[in-house]
């Protein structure tokens, strides 16, 4: 059986520019647990990752537009937030009170992502622009520093269709595998698998929701000891087509053109 421990780790609060891997090796690990292991796996909270890479925007230097306007008093928004949202979405689906609906990366996002709570006042912090590429350069820095080989999870938080709160999910990963085939496998009656695959980052990233937190623990990193996994060069987390969800290719049957509105009138 695969047990694992999972250790929550203050960092006290995150500043643009901070050196996140010297604040989890010095400040974190170092006071927490001790030293790195081969194959422990350091979970980044996305809200930190992107405040250190600087992805902040300060809504007062935000000029909203005809379109955000629009967006806005349709679906109760602060206009900066809808232009913001706007910038940062490849295709706005609709909305609900509070919130568009939208296309970003090939994933379906509130606001695109954007994050108002633990932000500074007045401020917004976007997705990292990259968290694939985020994590892979902590994995590569932490070996360089410790000599250890480890997995990075980028882990956010999101709601999930017809479910109430909102649980882990890996946007960015790195020595780990973000998803392991199942398929080929026998269950307990002796039945071959066609269609598991099992999304592992999203479930190391929900266990460490758990210890991280949402509101002002200021824990935005966990570690995660004694999870078996074999180490990876290959970095990312799968995602699938929007006519290949379960959820998402229902409405896209109701409506093909849904993913495809163009999102920018100006």
């Amino acid at each position: 059986m695969n047990s694992f421990c999972v250790y929550g780790l203050s960092t006290g609060i995150i500043k643009e520019g901070d050196d996140l891997v010297s604040i989890i090796l010095e400040k974190c690990v170092s006071a927490y647990i001790g030293e790195l292991q081969d194959r422990d796996i350091i979970v980044i909270a996305e809200s930190a990752l992107a405040t250190a890479e600087g992805a902040v925007v300060d809504l007062s230097t935000v000029a909203p537009s005809t379109e955000a306007i629009k967006f806005a008093e349709q679906y109760s928004i602060d206009p900066r937030i809808a232009e913001v949202t706007i910038r940062e979405s490849d295709t706005i689906v609709g909305g609900i009170p509070g919130f568009l609906l939208c296309m970003k990366n090939g994933t379906l996002l509130p606001n695109a992502g954007i994050d108002g709570s633990n932000a500074p006042p007045g401020k917004v912090v976007l997705l990292p622009k990259d968290a694939d590429t985020s994590a892979e350069n902590i994995r590569i820095e932490v070996l360089r520093r410790t000599k250890k080989n480890i997995g990075v999870i980028i882990a956010d938080s999101r709601t999930h269709a017809m479910r109430l709160g909102c649980s882990g999910v890996a946007i960015g990963c790195s020595g780990i595998p973000g998803v392991i085939d199942e398929r080929g496998r026998v269950d307990l009656f002796g039945r071959t698998l066609e269609v598991t695959e099992r999304a592992v980052g999203d479930c190391i990233a929900s266990a460490c929701e758990l210890v991280m937190g949402e509101c002002d623990e200021c824990t935005p990193v966990a570690l995660v000891r004694g999870f078996e996994f074999e180490i990876t060069e290959e970095k990312g987390v799968k995602g699938i087509d929007a006519s290949e969800c379960l959820f998402m290719g229902a409405a896209l049957h109701a409506d093909p053109s849904l993913f495809n509105r163009e999102n920018k009138t100006r």
